[in-house]
């Protein structure tokens, strides 16, 4: 599936105004949805064996950003996944740790203090997650809140409803605004993608938010009945795998919400690997954005090593 766009060269000029950003936004081609999720489907099939999905499943986990965003989250849950993230199966000291620790900006402290000495970064969500509903100066100071608390990551969503109207160049400003505020933190812009409802406008959000400067795209918050798929997140690897060809920027992609089994998340990767390449399968390019899927690479990993099925009381409950 071809995704063809302007010449590197034009892509400067792209955003100078709303014209020529909505005009280049509709020039991408349009996505055949049938190829695209016959596509995914295919890749879902490769069988993966012993040492291989040993190392999948390994590579798996250092690829999550174990996450908890709940009202009723407390410090004690927050510094308990941190330990969790930094160890994952504490009777195996070879499992590898965790990308991140993903939490709401007032618990950044203590995450950060939870994952201290370690390679677990400390992401957090901000500009009024998940909705997005709120004033630019509103979701401004939440940024900044979080990064003046030692976020690493921020963890930013779009406003779906200027989208969907079709105001590309408020939201094109908002991300570039959120960019500004996050500093030195990487940047994560969740485009919420079961409610952009086409597959172009996915592919739209997606070189928006690489344009604005997105360190990563995200597919979802969790927080709907439509997350991560393999077709979305197909759709999106393409955008940064053609986006870095033409520009020589390279992006990240976070899928979330719904997986759930290390048998997905190794469909993810053979995804990752068949379209992207080998250059993203690092979780400074791709990750996961999970709270269940841990504990089952965790299950499988304990199989692989001993021949027997765990089962979810010999691992922690988040």
């Amino acid at each position: 599936m071809p995704t063809t766009a302007p010449t590197a060269h034009a892509l400067g000029d792209v955003t100078a105004s709303d014209s020529t950003l909505r005009r280049f936004l509709h020039g991408l081609p349009g996505v055949d949805a049938v190829g695209l999720e016959a596509r995914a489907a295919s890749l879902g099939t490769r069988s993966i064996k012993t040492t291989a999905k040993a190392y999948a499943i390994d590579l798996a986990i250092s690829m999550v950003d174990l996450t908890t965003l709940e009202g009723a989250d407390t410090a004690g849950k927050v510094r308990a996944l941190g330990a969790k993230a930094v160890r994952p199966d504490p009777t195996d000291r070879t499992s590898p740790s965790t990308a991140a620790v993903c939490v709401y900006p007032d618990m950044v402290a203590t995450a950060k203090e939870a994952v201290a000495g370690s390679s677990v970064k400390v992401a957090s969500v901000a500009t009024a997650f998940p909705a997005g509903r709120a004033a630019l100066a509103v979701k401004l100071a939440d940024v900044r809140d979080a990064v003046a608390a030692g976020a690493d990551e921020i963890d930013m969503v779009i406003d779906r409803g200027a989208f969907l109207a079709g105001n590309y160049m408020k939201v094109y400003d908002e991300i570039v605004a959120v960019k500004e505020a996050s500093g030195a933190a990487r940047l994560k812009v969740i485009f919420e993608t079961g409610e952009l409802s086409t597959y172009d406008n996915i592919r739209r959000a997606s070189w928006l938010g690489m344009l604005a400067g997105a360190d990563f795209i995200k597919t979802s918050t969790g927080k709907v009945a439509v997350n991560a798929t393999p077709a979305n997140t197909l759709l999106m690897l393409e955008a940064v795998r053609d986006f870095r060809a033409q520009t020589g920027v390279q992006v990240g992609v976070k899928p979330a919400g719904g997986i759930r089994t290390s048998k997905d998340a190794v469909k993810f990767l053979v995804i990752v690997n068949e379209t992207a390449g080998e250059d993203w399968l690092d979780n400074h390019w791709f990750r996961f954005g999970a709270s269940s899927l841990l504990n089952d690479l965790l299950m499988q990993r304990q199989k692989l090593a001993t021949g027997r099925y765990s089962g979810p009381d010999y691992v922690t409950v988040d």
